[in-house]
């Protein structure tokens, strides 16, 4: 190819040097010569000389330096072409190679096929004896498995058989030392009319009912008693001024002293007797009345015929026995904390190291003895406080285990209420959670004196140091340390006393019951005494001249004044002690118990408590912690017991409270009797006759007391500080399944809510449905279970609701008429008013602003009932409002039609219209939601608290894990418990408690009218 270019290309160089000489040699055509040829020759070649010649030149030079071009690329083109050729013959060689090499293949293949077959024939036998050998294999593992059943059903039976001996042995000895004490009092019983306490329920409200009447009787019978000894000295008086004008002197005896006595159970006869007469007139309050002489003609005779009233005179010794124990040894404590912290095993360990309980009760198995409830030991958690008492050295111990969970949080604040100490206590890996927080914060509304102690020392992740300075920044405590750990984690061994300087070994095969006391070891001397500095720092600071001491010679300070300082600031609560330990593992729980006999209060170290005067509620008044005070407790606890009915559980702060003696309700101004008093263990219960001052008891036969009422000497009233609960915001419907279950239904209904404040029951008037609203999911399932079990109701549940509220953002005024004529009197009632919005939280207020007399006072009320009635059912989509200030300025009445039922029904319409046009607003609850995950799934716990229209607050560090903290609506976060676990793989922990009420988007809101609506249109179907 490259040749026959260079070919044409030379053939073209020819063809234009030819060309060249034939123009030079010739003439042009088509011109006829006019001159000579000599001239026409010259002309024409000095015109291609002239003009050809240099552009054929340049044309020549051209093709030269192109024909140059073609030669240097056919000279590139025929190296590529060469080198072409040569990678041609090296594929060619390759591809024979590979050629040879997969022809080898083929056989290798075929090699290996034949191969592939005699192994599978010789997998299928191997596979087939392994097979059979597996096939034995199952039958010994089955010989083995049944052997083991065997030996664990002769383990099982040798240890009941263990606990058996266990429990024969604490029964012989608890039944030894009782025997003497049952020989003494059975002779008394002998005496005694054998006359049983169990009675029916129904015969019990007979009874009760017939002594009620028989009450009354004999009051109204001591004011006509009381009635005539004024006539007798009435009569008297006269008489004396008439013997003063007379000449005879005449002896008179001196008026009977008037005395009111509440009258025993049965009440004593009052004797009357005549001094003239010879007979004894006897009244009987239960059988007759007093009997009614006939007046005298004469004065002298109606005095000397008068009765002389005698009234049993009260028993000091017996109205006023002495206490068993000294109430400066009395300790009423409370084990509080977040859930899972270890609280209810805490409780355990202390019941079985005092010897209330012989053996110990484990959360996780369902056995615990504080946790009684069947819900309790189903979900390992506590749901109710559960009170019992104990002893430990010479020391009565009140102790009340509370529950953890945030929709129970009404345990922990009624119990706080009525508590003289409390223990916190927190898991060495979790440190200071969000209920221990909301707990403490607790303790401190009421002044509650703390001691710490850190559990699960023995887990994986523990770590004392940095939980005791967490609870110093969070809780901002001034924790004093008394102890720190021995190891920690798999390796935790015990605790060094800090006060001693010595280390405590606990003997894990005695179960903690025995321990030895050894030197500190070395690895451990200067953390020790590092922290002791710390101690004795913190200490000093609280006293001067302990101060003075610390500053001068520290090891001059024995630990006697620090035992004394420490239980100083302690009682004021400013100091809290800390402990440490692992309850599940019987290590630190004695010392613990060392420390709440050492360093929290009795009663008598407490301020005397506070009230004020059931009539005049701005008069203080206060009852100190003595048998000798009048009585005065507060009932801190309802609950409904199967047998017993009502049992109410009082803390006793002053006084004596006695069995079948009467007291007064002072909040509800009745007067109850008390018809037992039971020293509560759990659910078990032990009679007692009396209970003193500092005693946390229960009391069976309380009609008209409730939690938060306080109970008094009838002669010396006094209303104490009720108990402030927080507001439920979680609903569901509940609808029995039958006739039955809706009898039974309103009954249970009604004792639980009467057991807990923070469960309420209403019913839905245009759904017809009766809603129950509570403190959580949670709490709610609760109660549907304990309805079921308890109570027998089977009901259907619907789904969560949430407590929406009402308000308004603008102010708007509106009238309101109602006039109605029937033939004879009619109806008319007028009003105009004005609402605003008030601050959250502050409620209802309603505002009389009539001048002038536009409407009669009388009126009034009528109109602000109206208005509170359509406040309850709402206006904007159905839910109550709050937080509205209704002002009534005008308006006008009908002297004859005027009625309260036509202000009722105006007052309602005028607020509706003006409520409607004030802009409404939804708000809903909004709750504080805290979860704690680890690092590689915050991304994700954020992104599913951003997706409920939630609020990030706040991240933080707590070892290798992070706290999140928002702010979610309520409701978007039905089942985030759940969603939480999901999204961490069940590695996440969240806790949520109510935070306040906010605005509902304005897309929702509507959307929410939009279902309540549609939900009430297919009830109307």
């Amino acid at each position: 190819m490259l040749i026959l270019l260079y070919i044409v290309l030379s053939g073209g160089i020819i063809l234009v040097a030819y060309a060249l000489y034939g123009i030079v040699t010739s003439t042009p055509s088509g011109v006829r010569p006019k001159k000579s040829p000599a001239f026409k020759e010259e002309q024409s070649l000095r015109y291609y000389k002239d003009e050809k010649v240099p552009q054929l030149l340049e044309q020549v030079r051209a093709l030269e330096s192109s024909l140059e071009k073609k030669e240097a690329l056919c000279v590139s083109l025929q190296k590529e072409i060469d080198s072409t050729r040569g990678k041609e013959k090296e594929l060619e060689d390759e591809l024979a190679r590979r050629q040879d090499w997969v022809a080898k293949s083929d056989e290798t293949v075929s090699k290996a096929k034949s191969e592939s077959f005699e192994f599978k024939d010789k997998f299928l036998a191997k596979e087939k004896d392994l097979q059979e050998e597996f096939t034995k294999n199952v039958n010994l593992g089955k010989e083995l498995q049944q052997a083991n059943e065997k030996i664990q059903a002769l383990e099982n039976d040798a240890k009941s058989k263990t606990e058996q001996i266990e429990i024969l042995k604490h029964k012989i000895e608890k039944y030894t030392l009782e025997v003497k004490k049952h020989m003494d009092t059975i002779a008394d019983f002998q005496k005694k009319e054998k006359v049983s306490e169990w009675v029916p329920k129904s015969d019990f409200n007979r009874l009760n009912e017939e002594y009620t009447e028989l009450e009354k009787e004999l009051e109204e019978k001591e004011e006509r008693l009381k009635s005539f000894a004024e006539e007798i000295m009435q009569l008297r008086n006269q008489l004396a001024h008439k013997e003063q004008q007379a000449p005879a002197e005449i002896k008179q005896e001196e008026p009977a002293k008037e005395e009111t006595l509440f009258p025993p159970a049965p009440p004593e006869p009052v004797q009357v007797e005549p001094p003239v007469a010879p007979e004894e007139i006897t009244i009987e309050p239960q059988k007759q009345d007093l009997p009614v002489e006939a007046p005298q003609e004469s004065l002298a005779q109606e005095v000397e015929a008068a009765p002389e009233v005698k009234v049993p005179e009260k028993k000091e010794a017996a109205a006023l026995p002495v206490p068993k124990i000294d109430l400066g040894k009395v300790r009423n404590i409370g084990i509080m904390a977040h859930i899972d912290a270890g609280k209810t095993t805490v409780s355990e360990r202390i019941l079985f190291y005092t010897g209330r309980s012989y053996k110990i009760g484990e959360v996780h198995e369902g056995a615990a003895t504080m946790d009684w409830m069947k819900q309790e030991q189903e979900r390992g958690i506590t749901i109710t406080a559960a009170a019992t008492t104990c002893f430990w050295k010479d020391h009565l111990i009140s102790l009340i285990d509370t529950p953890g969970h945030v929709d129970f949080t009404v345990e922990v604040e009624r119990s706080l209420r009525v508590l003289d100490g409390a223990v916190a206590v927190f898991c060495a890996v979790g440190g200071v959670e969000p209920q221990s927080e909301t707990v403490w914060r607790q303790s401190d509304k009421y002044n509650v004196p703390k001691i710490a102690f850190i559990n699960k020392m023995d887990r994986s992740g523990a770590d004392f140091f940095a939980v005791l300075k967490s609870i110093q920044e969070e809780l901002t405590a001034n924790v004093v340390p008394l102890e720190i750990p021995l190891g920690s984690e798999d390796k935790f061994q015990g605790v060094i006393d800090l006060l001693e300087m010595k280390a405590y070994y606990y003997v894990d095969e005695s179960q903690g019951k025995e321990f030895r006391i050894e030197d500190i070891p070395q690895d451990y001397q200067e953390l020790a005494a590092k922290y002791r500095h710390l101690m004795l720092e913190r200490v000093a600071s609280f006293d001067e001249a302990l101060t003075k001491k610390f500053l001068e010679n520290e090891t001059s300070i024995t630990n006697q004044e620090i035992v004394a300082v420490i239980r100083q600031g302690t009682v004021a609560n400013k100091m809290v002690p800390l402990l440490c330990g692992a309850a599940l593992k019987n290590k630190g729980v004695q010392k613990l118990l060392d420390a709440v006999v050492a360093y929290l209060p009795s009663p008598l170290d407490l301020a005397p408590v506070n009230g004020h005067d059931p009539d005049n509620l701005e008069t203080a008044m206060q009852r100190k912690h003595e048998a000798k005070e009048p009585l005065a407790a507060l009932a801190f606890k309802v609950q409904a017991d199967p047998h017993m009915g009502k049992l109410v559980y009082v803390r006793v702060y002053s006084g004596v409270l006695e069995t079948g003696s009467y007291v007064l309700n002072s909040t509800k101004n009745k007067k109850e009797r008390v018809a037992r008093i039971v020293r509560m263990h759990a659910n078990q219960k032990e009679n007692i006759d009396y209970a003193f001052a500092g005693d946390i008891v229960a009391v069976i036969g309380l009609n008209y007391t409730v939690t938060g009422h306080t109970l008094c000497d009838p002669e010396n009233p006094i209303l104490l500080e009720a108990i402030q609960f927080p507001t439920p915001v979680v609903s569901l419907s509940v609808t029995p399944k039958t006739r039955s279950d809706q009898d039974k239904l309103g009954k249970a209904l009604a004792r639980l809510s009467e057991e807990d404040p923070t469960f309420q029951v209403s019913s839905d008037e245009e759904t017809k449905e009766t809603l129950l609203t509570g403190m959580g999911e949670l709490h709610l399932e609760i109660i549907v279970d304990r309805l079921k079990r308890e109570f027998g109701v089977e009901a259907i549940v619907g789904q969560p609701r949430v407590a929406y509220r009402e308000t308004i953002r603008e102010t708007a005024k509106a009238e309101g008429k109602y006039i109605r004529q029937t033939g004879g009197r009619g109806q008319y009632g007028h009003v105009l008013l004005e609402v605003s919005r008030q601050p959250a939280g502050e409620g209802f207020d309603f505002v009389d602003s009539i001048k002038g007399g536009a409407i009669p006072q009388s009126f009034i009320p009528a109109v602000e009932k109206g208005i509170v009635e359509a406040m309850d059912k709402g206006v904007y989509a159905g839910y109550p409002v709050v937080d509205v200030r209704v002002s009534l300025y005008d308006g006008s009445y009908h002297e004859v039609d005027s009625s309260e039922l036509a202000f009722r029904i105006a007052g309602s319409m005028a607020f509706k219209e003006a409520f409607l046009k004030a802009s409404p607003i939804l708000l809903e609850p909004y709750m504080s939601l805290e979860v704690v995950t680890p690092e590689e799934n915050v991304n994700a716990i954020v992104g599913y608290i951003c997706s409920r229209r939630g609020k990030i607050l706040n991240m933080d560090a707590k070892g290798k894990q992070k706290v999140v903290s928002a702010e979610v609506p309520l409701g978007e976060m039905f089942g985030y418990a759940t969603a939480v676990r999901s999204l961490s793989s069940g590695r996440a922990n969240a806790s949520m408690e109510f935070s306040k009420y906010m605005e509902v988007p304005k897309e929702i809101a509507l959307k929410i009218v939009e279902e309540r609506k549609k939900a009430q249109e297919e009830k109307n179907k």
